[in-house]
C-alpha cells in the first residue's frame, strides 16, 4: 500500500508539475485564439495549430509504437546471467534487466515526444506538399517541373531525415540492450552474436540502407541544381559529367548494402557483410566526389567557358525567372540630348514634382514642428501621390504616433486605458518650400488641419509602427484623444477593433498573458471594453500571415472618406528554385504576391492578391481559402496607391546589374557589368539614388508615379542606364529599362558629386556656412530624368549651431557641363536653362520683346538688391553674421546679374 500510495503522489506532483509548464503555452494559445477570432483569420490559426498537433500525434504515436516494439524486441526473452546490482550497504540486490525493461516505457515516450515536436515544426511543408501547385517550367538537367523542388523536395528532405533518424537511434539503442543482455559479446577480436538478435540489428541495418537509397535518388540528385562547384549556382560540368552518375552508382550501392546487410543475417556474419556494405556505399560516394574535383580543376578550369557554356545559360535564364527579370522590357535611348527651356516647360508635371526634401531632415523638422506634446512620435516618412486640388502631387507624410513611453507618468491608468492612440499625420508636397527655408504643410496641427482637398475624418491611429503596447478601451476612465490648448480633447472608442472582455474567462486569460494582476482587479475595465493588443503593423501582419516575408517600408494612406489605412507589401519566397542565383539569406525566388490593408483605426486586416500567377500564392490560397481577396475586390481609392515595393525592386536591381547579360561569353567575362552608383558622404542613406519620383516617361504622354535606380559600368563613373518600376494603373509592375549608348558618355552621380564639390561659388558658400557654425546638411543627389537626358539635382539645408530644424537653403542643379546654386529649384532651372548658360543666350536675346520688358527686368533686380541689403543690415545689427554673410552674397550676384544685363544691352540693340 505504501509503495502504491508513493507511485500515486510521484504521478500527482508529475502532472502538477506537467501542467504548470505548460500552463504559459496554454494562456498564450488561448489569448491568440482570441486575437485571430477577432480579425476573422480563424482560418489561419486552426489551419496551422490542426495541423501541428495532427503531426505530432501521427508521428508521435508512430515513434513510440516503432521504438517501443524495438525496444521491447530486443529485451524479449530470458537473460541466462542476469545482472544483480547492490545499490548499498545492508540493501538488496536488484535485478537490473528488470529495472531496464521499467524503463523501455518512458525511454521510448520520450523519443517519440522529441520526433512529435520535431515533426510538428514541418507543418507548412508538409501543407505545402499537399496542396502543391505546378510551376509550369521544368529543371533544364533532370527534367522536373520546378514545384517538385519548391513543394517536394523540401517535404522528402523532412521525412527522410527523421526515418533515418528514427532508425539509427532504434539501432543504437538496441545494440546497446543487447549488449547488456549478453546477446552480443565482444571477446578479443571475434564478436559473437545470438541469432534472432542478429536479424533484428540486420533488419535496421537494412532500413539505413534503403532510405539512403530514396534519399539517393529523390533528394541527393535533384538537389544537385543548387551547386556551387563551378562559375554559377546550379550543376556544373564536373556535376554532370561526374557527379551525377557517381551519385547514381552510390544509390546502387546502398541498394546492394541493403541486401548484404540481410544475407549476412542469414549467414550470421550481419557485421563482417554491413561492413562492406557500407564501405562500398561510401567508397563509391567519395571517388565520385575526387573524382569530380579532379576533373573540376583539371579539366574545366583551364576551359571554363567552353566547359560551362550550356550551364551559364541555364544559370541565366533560371535566375531572370525566379526573379521577374526576364519581363524587363528595355529601351535604348539615342543619347543625352540637350535639354533647352522647352523642354522644361513641356516636363513641368516632372519639374512640379522633384523631391526637394529628403527623409530624415523632413523628420526632424517635423519632429521639431508638429510633434505638439513630448509623448508624440514620428516615426517614419512616407512617399505617395494624391490628385490634390486637381494636380497630380508627390508628397511626404508622416504619421504622429503616441510614443507611451515619453508619458510624463507611466502608470497603468495613463499606459494601457487613458493614453491609447496617436493622432492624424503631417503632410508636404516634396519641392514647397516656405521663406523661411521650412517645409509647405498641406495638413497640419491637432486636430489635422488640411488647406487643400485632402481631408480626414477619421483621425485616431490605434495601431501603427510605433503601437506595441496593448490598450483596453470603452473603460470608465476617459480616453485622451488630443491636447487642445490649456485643456485636453477625450473620446470613446467607436471601432470594431480589439477583442472583447465579456467573461471573467477572457479576463483572468488576458491578465496571465499580459502578466498584470491589475487587468484582473481593475473596476474601470467592464464587459463593454475591449483589448487592443499585437498593434504594431508589422508584427501583427506577420502573426496574421506567419507564412509570408514582409518589405520594410510600410506606407499609411488617406481614403476618400477620410480614413487612414496602412499598406503592406508582402512576398511569397522560396530557396529552392533550381540554378537561380540566390540572395543573402539563401532567396532565389521571390514574388510581390500580395498587398495587406489595415486600418490605423480599427485595426482590420486584408489580404489581396496582387500576382495570381505566382504558384506560391496560388498553394496558400488552397491551404487558407477565404483568407486571400482577389485586387480587383480593393477599393478603388486604395488600389490607386499601391506601389512597386522597395526592397523587391533593390534586390531586382542588384542581380540585373550581371543578369541583364544573356550571353554566356559576356556574363562569364563580366564584359558588361553595371554597379549601383556609389556615392562617399557622410550620412548618406543605404539608397540614396533609389527613389519614388513623379515624372514623365520617354515616349509617354502623360506623368506618372515610378520608382527609379540608375546604373554606371562596373568601375567607372558615367551613365549606362535606369530602370523604372511603373505604379499607375494598367502599367503597375512594369519594369522598364533604358539604356545610353555605349559609346556616348553622360555624367554619372559620382561625376556630377565632383563638379558640385569643385564649384568655387559653392564651395565658397558653404565655407561662409561652415565658419559661423551652422551645420550644412547636402541631400541625397537626385536624378531626374527628362525626355532622353538627365538634369541631377540636389538641396542644401542648413541647421544653426545647437538647432534642430534643417531649413533648406539652396538647390543645385547640373546639366552636363554645367552647375548651378540658387535659392529655389525654379531659379536654378531659371539660371541654368536661360541665362546661366551661354549656349542659350542668342535664343533668349532673339526673343526679347524689347526696351521695355529689359527695363522691368533690370528694376526687378534693382529691387532685389536692395530688398537683400536692408536684410544683411538688419542681420549685422542682431549680430547674426551667418546670414549677413549669406545676403550680401546675394546682393553681389545680382549685381554681376544686373553687370551682364548692361553687356548685354548694346548687343541686342
Amino acid at each position: 500500500m505504501t509503495i502504491r500510495r508513493l507511485r500515486f503522489s510521484i504521478l500527482a506532483l508529475g502532472g502538477l508539475v506537467l501542467f504548470l509548464a505548460t500552463l504559459p503555452a496554454l494562456v498564450r494559445l488561448a489569448a491568440d485564439w482570441y486575437w485571430f477570432e477577432s480579425l476573422g483569420f480563424q482560418r489561419v490559426f486552426l489551419t496551422a495549430m490542426g495541423t501541428k498537433l495532427g503531426l505530432a500525434l501521427s508521428i508521435g504515436i508512430a515513434a513510440l509504437v516503432f521504438f517501443l516494439a524495438n525496444f521491447r524486441m530486443a529485451q524479449r526473452g530470458l537473460v541466462p546471467e542476469p545482472m544483480l546490482l547492490r545499490l548499498g550497504a545492508g540493501r538488496r540486490r536488484i535485478e537490473f534487466h528488470g529495472t531496464l525493461r521499467r524503463l523501455t516505457l518512458p525511454a521510448a515516450v520520450l523519443l517519440a515526444v522529441l520526433f512529435a515536436v520535431a515533426a510538428s515544426d514541418s507543418w507548412l511543408i508538409v501543407l505545402k506538399f499537399a496542396h502543391r501547385t505546378s510551376f509550369g517550367a521544368n529543371d533544364p538537367v533532370f527534367g522536373r517541373d520546378v514545384g517538385y523542388y519548391v513543394f517536394v523536395l523540401p517535404f522528402l528532405s523532412r521525412a527522410l531525415g527523421l526515418v533515418t533518424a528514427a532508425l539509427l537511434v532504434a539501432l543504437l539503442g538496441v545494440a546497446a540492450l543487447y549488449l547488456l543482455r549478453g546477446d552480443i559479446v565482444v571477446w578479443r577480436s571475434r564478436v559473437t552474436v545470438e541469432p534472432s538478435a542478429e536479424r533484428h540489428l540486420a533488419a535496421l541495418v537494412a532500413g539505413l540502407f534503403a532510405a539512403a537509397v530514396v534519399k539517393v535518388y529523390l533528394v541527393s540528385l535533384p538537389s544537385l541544381t543548387y551547386s556551387t562547384t563551378g562559375p554559377l549556382v546550379g550543376a556544373s560540368f564536373a556535376d554532370l559529367a561526374v557527379k551525377v552518375p557517381a551519385m547514381r552508382l552510390a544509390g546502387g550501392a546502398a541498394l546492394v548494402a541493403c541486401a548484404l546487410a540481410i544475407a549476412g543475417a542469414w549467414r550470421r556474419r550481419l557485421f563482417l557483410y554491413s561492413g562492406a556494405g557500407l564501405g562500398l556505399y561510401v567508397g563509391v560516394w567519395l571517388a565520385g566526389t575526387v573524382i569530380a574535383a579532379a576533373v573540376q580543376r583539371l579539366v574545366v578550369l583551364p576551359n571554363e567557358l567552353a566547359k560551362e557554356a550550356r550551364q551559364l545559360e541555364y544559370h541565366i535564364a533560371a535566375t531572370r525567372a525566379a526573379w521577374g527579370l526576364d519581363e524587363v522590357v528595355v529601351r535604348d535611348l539615342a543619347g543625352e540630348a540637350t535639354l533647352t527651356a522647352r523642354d522644361i516647360r513641356a516636363n513641368a508635371g516632372t519639374i512640379r514634382n522633384v523631391r526637394l526634401w529628403d527623409r530624415d531632415p523632413l523628420l526632424q523638422t517635423f519632429g521639431q514642428l508638429q510633434a505638439i506634446r513630448t509623448y508624440y512620435d514620428f516615426v517614419s516618412v512616407d512617399d505617395d501621390r494624391y490628385w490634390i486640388d486637381g494636380e497630380y502631387r508627390q508628397v511626404l507624410l508622416s504619421p504622429r504616433e503616441l510614443n507611451s513611453a515619453a508619458l510624463p507618468t507611466r502608470t497603468f491608468i495613463n499606459e494601457h486605458l487613458t493614453f491609447t492612440h496617436g493622432m492624424g499625420l503631417t503632410l508636404s508636397p516634396v519641392n514647397q518650400v516656405t521663406e523661411e527655408g521650412l517645409p509647405v504643410l498641406f495638413i497640419k496641427d491637432l486636430p489635422p488641419v488640411s488647406t487643400v482637398s485632402l481631408k480626414i475624418t477619421r483621425p485616431e491611429i490605434y495601431y501603427g509602427e510605433l503601437s506595441n503596447d496593448y490598450v483596453f478601451v470603452n473603460t470608465l476612465q476617459p480616453e485622451f484623444d488630443y491636447p487642445a490648448g490649456d485643456e485636453n480633447a477625450f473620446t470613446r472608442y467607436a471601432g470594431r477593433g480589439g477583442v472583447p472582455v465579456s467573461s471573467f474567462l477572457r479576463r483572468l486569460v488576458l491578465s496571465a498573458r499580459f502578466g498584470s494582476l491589475k487587468i484582473l482587479l481593475s473596476q474601470d475595465i467592464t464587459a463593454e471594453s475591449r483589448a487592443l493588443y499585437h498593434r504594431r503593423i508589422d508584427e501583427r501582419a506577420a502573426k496574421a500571415l506567419p507564412f509570408l516575408k514582409w518589405d520594410a517600408d510600410p506606407y499609411l494612406v488617406i481614403t476618400d472618406e477620410g480614413r487612414l489605412k496602412w499598406i503592406l507589401d508582402a512576398y511569397t519566397t522560396s530557396d529552392r528554385y533550381p540554378y537561380s542565383q540566390p540572395v543573402a539569406d539563401g532567396t532565389n525566388y521571390m514574388r510581390n504576391s500580395v498587398k495587406v490593408v489595415i486600418d490605423a483605426y480599427d485595426g482590420d486586416v486584408r489580404a489581396f492578391v496582387a500576382d495570381e500567377r505566382d504558384p506560391l500564392i496560388r498553394t496558400y490560397r488552397k491551404i487558407f481559402p477565404g483568407i486571400f481577396l482577389p485586387l480587383d475586390s480593393m477599393a478603388p481609392d486604395l488600389r490607386a496607391h499601391i506601389r512597386y515595393p522597395n526592397d523587391l525592386f533593390r534586390l531586382q536591381t542588384i542581380l540585373y546589374t550581371t543578369f541583364h547579360m544573356r550571353d554566356p561569353a559576356s556574363f562569364y567575362h563580366r564584359e558588361d557589368q553595371w554597379q549601383i552608383p556609389v556615392v562617399s558622404r557622410t550620412g548618406s542613406t543605404a539608397d540614396p539614388f533609389l527613389r519614388h519620383i513623379v515624372m514623365r516617361l520617354p515616349g509617354e504622354r502623360q506623368e506618372e508615379y515610378i520608382l527609379m535606380a540608375p546604373f554606371t559600368p562596373r568601375q567607372k563613373d558615367n551613365l549606362a542606364a535606369w530602370m523604372v518600376a511603373r505604379n499607375d494603373g494598367e502599367h503597375y509592375g512594369q519594369l522598364v529599362v533604358y539604356r545610353f549608348p555605349r559609346q556616348s558618355l553622360v555624367y554619372g552621380p559620382t561625376q556630377v558629386v565632383n563638379r558640385i564639390n569643385q564649384d568655387t561659388e559653392i564651395a565658397r558658400q558653404i565655407s561662409l556656412w561652415d565658419q559661423r557654425g551652422s551645420q550644412v546638411i547636402r541631400g541625397n543627389l537626385l536624378v531626374i530624368p527628362i525626355e532622353e537626358s538627365l538634369i541631377y539635382v540636389q538641396a542644401l539645408y542648413l541647421r544653426a549651431e545647437g538647432g534642430r530644424i534643417p531649413e533648406l537653403k539652396r538647390v543645385i542643379v547640373s546639366h552636363q557641363n554645367t552647375v548651378v546654386m540658387e535659392e529655389t529649384l525654379d531659379a536654378a532651372l531659371e539660371r541654368l536653362f536661360e541665362t546661366g548658360s551661354p549656349r542659350f543666350a542668342p535664343q533668349l536675346a532673339a526673343s526679347a520683346g524689347g526696351p521695355a520688358e529689359g527695363l522691368d527686368g533690370i528694376e526687378d533686380l534693382i529691387r532685389m538688391a536692395a530688398e537683400h541689403y536692408d536684410r544683411a543690415i538688419a542681420a549685422q545689427r542682431a549680430g547674426n553674421w551667418a546670414l549677413y554673410g549669406e545676403e550680401i552674397q546675394r546682393v553681389g550676384e545680382i549685381l554681376a546679374q544686373l553687370r551682364r544685363r548692361a553687356t548685354s544691352s548694346p548687343r541686342q540693340q
